[in-house]
């Protein structure tokens, strides 16, 4: 086959095709258009490969020994991918898992990872060889309208499940709180709409680079998909039910923190007394400088929820706090001092201390270009955390202050990560050990091209999907889809009873 020759002796070719050793004067266009395609399937079948060995990483949790709060952000940071890409990534990782039909399928390159990432919003394992079967003459633009109207279908409301509705919680050990709830479904889309779009404000609240179903594009990508819909003359009315995702456990705890405390904070800025909408700790002279396993003198009988109790740490109702989260606290909480005797009468009620002003923030956040200074995230939403901790005497100025979002300002108190000042402004960071955590970290040299990474067997025709570019009628393609659905479920029903019956 000719080709293209690189006249430049010291770039060697790395490319799956050989270069030939003579020199042509012009390469046909169709040997051009061969070489495209083939390289498209090896290009398939080693994303495949990149997301099963990503699947197999975010299994083991190795993102968590660099302190990341997730293997999205890991990827981002070591493979250099965008935010939103390295989250779509992991989804569709996670998901190949359970579907071994299109596993096969894209390791074999016959189906791209476009399309791959629209299927794995729709297919389980029951119905994923037919769509599998369906995806393969369509075009990878038509698959993603397919797989649209197919969520919207499935939208379905459950009188039942809206009588069935309750919230219960239980303390486990008196320091984890557990909740239970049930839910119907439009009541759950508005909480889980409320923790992803509160999720996605604390760690990219205005990237746009989220796929389909990012919560901060659902108003512009439903309007674009009713009109669609017009268009083919589909009319499947309601507003549908989110599709079903794997969300970090993690981050949707904190998104729920987070739509609670901003529930308090607007009541705080018009409610007579604000305290009734703080949460308050009460802590003692000793409690914000202590180690975790400290014990201190105290007087006889006196309990710990005593003012005389210099390690008194707890909540205003009781609870207990412990003096690293108080720590974690104390960075941007309000503080007011209050002074009591030894019988816990109060002598005097100081005025309250203020986290940084206002000025001070602004002047942090231009320094740090109002991002995360964690290496490897790119959250706009942050903390300005204390260097030195304020409770170890670290004063509130320029220098000692740097952005962290909420996930990693955890973490630098929670894993005793170190922070140290370089040149200029910028920061270096460390993990417990000594070991420095990277800004940005090359990539290691490459060794082979890219068909050592898998072993499908990929041709100029692999990619090419039979029969594509005919135009999709979509009201017959979601008639099939679900008919194919209800035959098999039904075949099943049939099986099971047949099987009891014979036993």
């Amino acid at each position: 086959m000719s080709d293209i020759v690189i006249h430049d002796k010291s770039i060697s070719n790395t490319d799956p095709i050989h270069e030939p050793t003579g020199d042509p004067v012009v390469v046909p266009t169709e040997h051009l258009e061969a070489r495209i395609c083939e390289l498209a399937g090896h290009l398939t079948a080693a994303t495949c490969r990149f997301l099963l060995l990503v699947a197999d990483f975010d299994a083991r949790k190795g993102w968590a020994a660099w302190e990341m709060p997730s293997c999205a952000a890991w990827l981002s940071w070591k493979c250099q991918l965008a935010p939103g890409t390295a989250r779509e990534q992991v989804r569709v990782a996670r998901a190949l898992a359970d579907l071994p039909v299109i596993r096969a399928e894209f390791a074999a390159a016959r189906l791209s990872y476009a399309k791959v990432r629209a299927l794995t919003r729709i297919a389980a394992p029951e119905t994923e060889r037919d769509l599998a079967a369906m995806a393969m003459p369509m075009t990878a633009g038509q698959l993603e309208r397919f797989a649209q109207a197919h969520r919207r279908v499935t939208s379905a409301q459950d009188a039942e499940a809206r009588k069935q509705r309750r919230l219960s919680w239980g303390w486990v050990d008196d320091h984890v709180l557990k909740l239970r709830g049930l839910l119907p479904a439009d009541a759950a889309a508005v909480l889980l709409q409320a923790l992803r779009a509160a999720r996605n404000d604390l760690e990219h609240p205005h990237d746009d680079d989220h796929d389909h179903d990012a919560p901060g594009r659902v108003a512009t990508r439903g309007g674009k998909l009713a009109a669609q819909d017009k268009k083919d003359g589909l009319d499947l009315g309601g507003d549908g039910q989110p599709p079903i995702r794997k969300e970090h456990a993690e981050d949707m705890a904190d998104a729920l923190v987070e739509i609670c405390a901003a529930y308090l904070r607007g009541k705080i800025v018009s409610a007579d007394n604000a305290d009734v909408y703080q949460v308050i700790i009460h802590a003692g002279t000793e409690a914000i400088t202590a180690e975790d396993d400290v014990s201190a003198e105290t007087p006889a009988n006196t309990p710990v929820t005593h003012p005389a109790y210099p390690l008194r740490c707890h909540f205003e109702d009781g609870g207990a706090v412990s003096p690293a989260a108080l720590r974690l606290i104390g960075c941007n909480a309000t503080i007011s001092t209050m002074v009591h005797d030894a019988d816990g009468e109060i002598l005097n009620v100081g005025r309250r201390t203020r986290k940084p002003s206002a000025a001070l923030r602004r002047a942090v956040r231009e320094r740090d270009g109002c991002r995360c200074r964690f290496p490897g995230c790119e959250s706009r939403r942050t903390d300005a955390h204390h260097i030195l901790y304020w409770s170890n005497g670290g004063e509130t100025k320029l220098r000692n202050l740097i952005s962290l979002c909420k996930a990693h300002h955890r973490i630098v108190h929670d894993k005793g990560i170190i922070i140290t000042a370089t040149v200029g402004d910028g920061f270096a960071f460390y993990l417990p050990g000594g070991v420095p955590i990277s800004p940005s970290p090359p990539f290691p040299e490459v060794n082979g091209d890219i068909t050592t990474v898998h072993n499908a067997a990929i041709t100029p025709s692999t990619i090419i999907p039979p029969n594509s570019g005919e135009r999709l009628d979509l009201n017959m393609a979601i008639w099939v889809a679900f008919t194919n659905a209800r035959m098999q479920a039904e075949r099943r029903q049939a099986k099971q009873e047949t099987h009891t019956q014979a036993a």
